[in-house]
C-alpha cells in the first residue's frame, strides 16, 4: 500500500512539474484608447481588463507609458487613477519608458533619460502597495541593434535595479485591436465578432507555434511570456484567451515565476533592427536558418486591410 501511495505521489509531482506555464504581460498602460477620452469609458475598460485577469487567476503585469498621464505637462488625475485601479487589483506594474521611443533610432542618453522620466508615478503607486518597480519592457522589443548599444542599455538597466521583460509569444494583437475598434465604430457588430473570434484562433496558433519552437530549441516546454496591449479587444477577450490557454494545458504564472526558467539565461549573440520573440533571438543566436522559422501564423488579410 505504501508503495502504491508513493507511486501516486510521484506521478502527481511529475504532472504538476510538467504543466505548461504562461505569463501575461500588457503593454501601453494605462490604456490604448484610440482617442476615446471619456473617463467613464476608460475606467470601465480598465476594470474589465483587471477584473477578468483577477477572476481567471492571471497574475498579469502591465507596462506603463507615463506620457499618457500628462496633458501639456500637467498630471491628469483620472489617468493616474487608471493605474491605481490596476495596482488595487493586486496586479503588478512595470516601466515601458515615458514616451515609447525607439532605441534603434535615438541615442543612449536620450533613451535612458526618457526611461527615467517614465518611472516617477509608477514607482509611487507601487510603493503605496509595498512593492518596488523592477521590470522594464523595451518599446517595439528593440533591445539595441548593435552589441555595444544592447550591452550599454543592459548595464544601465542592471545598475538601476531593473530586469528586462522578454517576450516569447510575439504577435500582432495591435492590428486586430485597431480593426476591432473600427468595426465597432461602423457599427458592424457581426464583423467585430468575427474579428474577435479570429483573433483568439490566431493567438492559439501563435501559442502552438512558439511552443513548438521552444521545444525545438530546449527539448522541453519552457515558461512562455505573452505580449498583448491594453485595448478594448483584449478587455473583451481575456476570458476567451484564458480558456484557450487552459485548453492547451497551461497554468498562469507571474513574471517572477516565468523568469525562473533557465531558458531565460540563454545568451543572445545577434543584433539587428528586429522587434521579435526571444525564441527567435535564441534561434538566430544558435545559427538556425530560414527553414526553422517556417510556418509562423499570419494575421488575416481582411484584418490587416481594415487596420490600414
Amino acid at each position: 500500500m505504501k508503495f502504491k501511495i508513493l507511486a501516486l505521489l510521484l506521478l502527481a509531482a511529475m504532472v504538476v512539474s510538467g504543466q505548461k506555464k504562461v505569463c501575461f504581460t500588457v503593454d501601453d498602460l494605462p490604456l490604448v484608447s484610440y482617442g476615446i477620452n471619456d473617463s467613464a469609458y476608460q475606467a470601465a475598460l480598465v476594470d474589465k481588463l483587471t477584473g477578468d485577469f483577477t477572476r481567471n487567476k492571471i497574475p498579469a503585469i502591465g507596462f506603463v507609458n507615463e506620457s499618457k498621464l500628462y496633458d501639456n505637462g500637467r498630471l491628469i488625475p483620472v489617468q493616474v487613477s487608471l493605474l491605481r485601479r490596476w495596482a488595487d487589483s493586486g496586479l503588478d506594474l512595470g516601466n515601458h519608458t515615458f514616451s515609447h521611443p525607439d532605441y534603434n533610432t535615438v541615442s543612449f542618453s536620450d533613451f535612458t533619460a526618457d526611461l527615467i522620466l517614465g518611472e516617477t508615478v509608477t514607482r509611487e503607486i507601487l510603493a503605496e502597495k509595498g512593492k518596488t518597480l523592477k521590470y522594464f519592457r523595451h518599446p517595439y522589443l528593440h533591445r539595441g541593434n548593435t552589441k555595444a548599444k544592447a550591452d550599454s542599455l543592459g548595464a544601465f538597466l542592471s545598475q538601476r535595479g531593473y530586469t528586462a521583460a522578454p517576450v516569447t509569444i510575439d504577435n500582432e494583437d495591435y492590428i486586430f485591436a485597431l480593426a476591432y475598434k473600427r468595426a465597432l465604430d461602423m457599427p458592424d457588430l457581426q464583423l467585430a465578432r468575427r474579428i474577435g473570434h479570429d483573433y483568439v484562433n490566431y493567438m492559439e496558433q501563435k501559442v502552438k507555434y512558439f511552443e513548438k519552437q521552444g521545444n525545438a530549441l530546449f527539448g522541453r516546454d519552457i515558461a512562455q511570456i505573452q505580449l498583448i496591449h491594453a485595448s478594448k479587444l483584449n478587455a473583451d477577450h481575456v476570458d476567451s484567451l484564458a480558456a484557450m490557454y487552459r485548453k492547451n494545458g497551461y497554468t498562469f504564472v507571474s513574471l517572477d515565476e516565468a523568469l525562473k526558467d533557465p531558458a531565460y539565461s540563454t545568451e543572445i549573440t545577434v543584433y539587428g533592427d528586429w522587434g521579435i520573440s526571444w525564441i527567435d533571438l535564441w534561434a538566430l543566436s544558435q545559427g538556425k536558418k530560414k527553414d526553422f522559422f517556417a510556418g509562423e501564423p499570419e494575421t488575416p488579410e481582411y484584418v490587416k486591410k481594415l487596420a490600414e
